[in-house]
């Protein structure tokens, strides 16, 4: 069997590639990051680490590229950024159909300049997942409190659903959105008063700590 370090390898000495993004000359693990499609694939026991990972990044290939980027493209940014923004909304969202309203008001904070504030950024900057950790003055260009805009590159790798409510956003006034159960449910307002008003809920419903 393959061992966890041939699939590393294999990703290092230039083995694998990918058309989405360039890849440095002596890269790191974390320079993958997001480029490798989660899914479900069949492979036989012989076949070499580096197939294995060239479907991944082929298939994230093919399936950013079956997306219309174009309105994406029309606001300045490249359908490598989409793939970063792909990767908040995996990171961040739980219920598929908000996964379009998640995104709007992702584009409407850059829309407006404003700070994204996204918690799974920071905890990626810090290596953690636990949330105990989070520490909005951790310094890192993926602590998007901050440092404004998306982050340089992905924090998770996106399924088919983050690309597509990334590309095609609803067409929202939310610039805030929070926890709301715990079936991952979230509530989203337009102002900080509303906001702040379902944080004190989501409080008192034991949803927040």
């Amino acid at each position: 069997p393959h061992e966890y370090s041939d699939f590393e390898t294999a990703l290092l000495d230039g083995s694998v590639t990918t058309s989405l993004v360039e890849i440095p000359e002596n890269p790191e693990l974390e320079d993958w990051e997001g480029l490798l499609f989660p899914d479900t694939y069949e492979f036989t026991a012989a076949t070499e680490p580096e197939a294995i990972l060239q479907r991944l990044a082929s298939t994230m290939e093919q399936r950013v590229d079956s997306i219309d980027w174009s309105a994406w493209e029309d606001l300045g940014f490249t359908q490598y950024q989409g793939l970063v923004l792909a990767s908040l909304i995996e990171s961040e969202v739980q219920v598929d159909e908000e996964r379009p309203i998640v995104s709007s008001v992702i584009h409407n904070r850059l829309a407006e300049g404003m700070a994204l504030e996204i918690d799974a950024t920071v905890l990626y900057a810090l290596g953690t997942r636990d949330i105990a950790e989070f520490d909005r003055e951790f310094d890192s260009p993926y602590n998007t409190y901050l440092y404004p805009g998306l982050p340089p590159a992905p924090i998770s790798a996106p399924g088919r659903a983050s690309l597509e409510g990334a590309a095609a956003p609803d067409d929202t006034p939310y610039f805030f959105y929070v926890l709301s159960d715990s079936e991952g449910h979230h509530a989203f307002a337009e102002t900080l008063e509303e906001h702040n008003a379902n944080v004190a809920q989501a409080r008192e419903d034991g949803i927040l700590p």
